[in-house]
């Protein structure tokens, strides 16, 4: 018996609606995001990126928990939550915002969803907001309802998934856009539909509101998708990178700003919001560190970095390299660091501990590959 299959959780780690539906479909490994299993193996990382690329893969992303908001000051208080402005978002409107702390910390990188005049969800990363945002009610003296629903994401990605989308929903699916959501039924299967996903791949996220249909939901998407070439999948590590999507707790957490990420244009200073003086005093004083990409020499990379690696520049520590892999497309090992500000140089070389190995690295801008994300946003085409 393998240490893997000796570590056990009980029930304080929850299993989605489609867990037992991804373990017929093949999955063999799982890791735990939001107090929950999220599938993280269907056999070989690089059959699931190319797959994602090439045709379309549906992923369990339950994980991503929503927090619900509601009540006559809901929207005032969700935008006090994020440095974001908000206030000119649509009822049916999808936004990619911060929630950030007193220090202007990141806790968290949701997307924000509006679906009624005073109803938000957060769909969540992995860390506690439903407890900040509760907490943060009781002496807010606003009128909210906070709470987390009986709702669990699937994330349909890739170029097929248009293809997938009109086989399950007819040709009007095609019309909606880019980080807007649309309320809909599938034969009695309630769901709240997007057009986003972590993939920077075209895509939609399935949001499931009735945890008892969920192997009911995975089986119609497979089998809708069976003519395109859908396969099972997981939220691919190489995609994303290629992408420079941030993953919490890799490459940002509670002591990183937005302006080391370069989001500054997610804080807008005129509205109010926790953490609005420290990001001032930040954009004043200027940034000590600087998220940067680089591209590292040698042999493929074996499989993603699972410790941060240390960069040197003459010898002495600048920073740490916090997200890693192989791109298969690109041919290079790729990563997004965080280091000292005035190191952040595109075109320098630096020094990388690849687990405790020396290595080479350029500095290079990011993300790596369609910056312009011009494949997300792809018209879709009805016919």
């Amino acid at each position: 018996m393998t240490m893997a299959q000796r570590i056990g959780f009980g029930t304080q780690i929850r299993k989605s609606p489609f867990f037992d539906a991804t373990l017929r479909w093949g999955a063999t490994g799982f890791s735990v995001y939001n107090h929950m299993y999220i599938p993280r193996d269907f056999g070989d990382p690089v059959q699931n990126y190319w797959n994602l690329v090439t045709a379309a893969i549906l992923c369990d992303v339950a994980v991503e928990r929503q927090i619900e908001i509601t009540g006559p000051d809901a929207a005032q208080f969700v935008q006090m939550l994020t440095p974001r402005d908000l206030s000119q978002m649509a009822v049916g409107q999808c936004k990619y915002v911060l929630i950030t702390n007193t220090e202007g910390g990141i806790l968290n990188d949701p997307i924000v969803l509006r679906l009624g005049k005073d109803h938000f969800w957060f769909s969540l990363a992995d860390s506690d907001i439903l407890l900040w945002a509760q907490g943060l009610a009781v002496h807010s003296g606003l009128d909210v309802t906070i709470c987390e629903p009986d709702v669990s994401p699937l994330q349909l990605q890739g170029p097929r998934s248009g293809e997938v989308m009109k086989a399950l929903f007819g040709d009007s699916i095609l019309d909606l856009r880019y980080f807007w959501l649309r309320e809909l039924d599938l034969d009695g299967i309630p769901l709240v539909v997007s057009r986003t996903g972590w993939s920077s791949e075209l895509g939609y996220e399935l949001y499931l509101c009735d945890g008892t249909r969920g192997d009911d939901l995975w089986e119609k998407i497979m089998a809708a998708g069976a003519p395109f070439g859908l396969q099972p999948g997981h939220t691919s590590t190489i995609r994303r990178i290629e992408a420079g999507l941030l993953s919490y707790h890799a490459d940002m957490d509670a002591d990183t700003n937005p302006y080391e990420l370069g989001l500054g244009r997610l804080v807008d200073l005129d509205t109010d919001f926790i953490g609005k003086a420290a990001l001032a005093r930040i954009r004043d004083q200027g940034i000590r560190r600087k998220q940067v990409g680089l591209v590292i020499d040698g042999p493929p990379l074996s499989g993603p970095n699972t410790v941060f690696w240390t960069v040197k520049k003459d010898g002495a520590s600048i920073g740490t390299v916090t997200s890693a892999v192989y791109s298969p497309r690109l041919d290079q090992n790729i990563a997004l660091a965080l280091i000292a500000a005035e190191h952040a140089v595109l075109g320098d070389r630096v020094d990388i501990l690849v687990d405790d190995q020396p290595a080479r690295a350029r500095i290079v801008d990011r993300p790596f590959y369609d910056p312009k994300k011009t494949r997300p946003k792809a018209e879709l085409k009805a016919g």
